[in-house]
């Protein structure tokens, strides 16, 4: 049995070519080398079909707590999901690959954790939070998607979508586990999708403390997202959680 870390961090990947030229992957692994507590990173491939996974095993070579785990492709929800249940740490952090909330703003995540919550989300809504760079049709498509969060679902979250997430390690087990929304077939393209709320809405469900901590976030440009067709499968795949629950799916 591997010896617990303080910090597990999961990172999703496909197809990130381009944002490793940016070289913020690799600024994210320096600033965690050289935090005092011990850690993990564990980089979930999600099938990439360009050089991602051969190109991140060769910048692991110089970060002997990290590690590269490949997976057939099945979207960025299996993909946080597989990680997260391998992670070896006390607090389990799922941050994004191309590091729009950077790495280091963990330690506000940390700090609410710390004051008793199980899980600490950050936001990109209200005081203290900053959005950088952010086209306005992206930012009306966040705000959309999240009133219709709060209308269906989750009522009290003002930004349930931001990739930066942390979990006590129970916590992340137990609702990971019970996940229900991921692509169990291969899907045609990137597939991103509302599993962030499912996750929220699941550790409601179990009683898990929730906390938000404000977060600094900038937009990096990318042709994953579609704004007609990511819009129709989100909106549905909030329909779904209150079906599955309806039904005792989650029960």
């Amino acid at each position: 049995m591997m010896k617990r870390v303080f910090l597990s961090a999961v990172v999703p990947a496909y197809n990130e070519v381009d944002n490793l030229k940016t070289g913020e992957f690799t600024q994210m692994l320096k600033w965690l080398k050289q935090q005092p507590f011990s850690k993990e990173v564990l980089i979930v491939d999600d099938g990439s079909t360009d050089e991602t996974a051969k190109l991140i095993e060769k910048k692991l070579a110089r970060f002997n707590f990290a590690r590269l785990i490949r997976n057939r492709h099945h979207g960025k929800a299996y993909t946080v999901k597989r990680g997260v249940l391998e992670a070896n740490g006390q607090l389990v952090l799922f941050t994004d690959f191309d590091q729009a909330t950077p790495i280091k703003e963990v330690k506000k995540l940390i700090k609410v954790v710390q004051r008793g919550k199980d899980i600490a989300i950050g936001t990109r809504e209200g005081e203290g939070s900053k959005r950088e760079q952010e086209p306005l049709y992206r930012h009306l498509m966040g705000r959309a998607f999240n009133l219709l969060v709060r209308l269906l679902v989750l009522p009290e979250f003002a930004d349930t979508q931001c990739g930066f997430k942390l979990f006590r390690r129970r916590a992340g087990q137990e609702v990971f586990k019970r996940l229900k929304h991921y692509d169990k077939q291969k899907p045609k393209y990137a597939s991103v999708g509302a599993f962030d709320v499912e996750v929220l809405y699941l550790a409601k469900k179990l009683g898990f403390q929730i906390g938000e901590a404000p977060v600094s976030w900038r937009h990096f440009k990318t042709r994953r997202v579609s704004p007609l067709r990511d819009s129709i499968k989100m909106a549905l795949e909030l329909l779904m959680i209150r079906v599955r629950d309806a039904l005792g799916k989650y029960d």
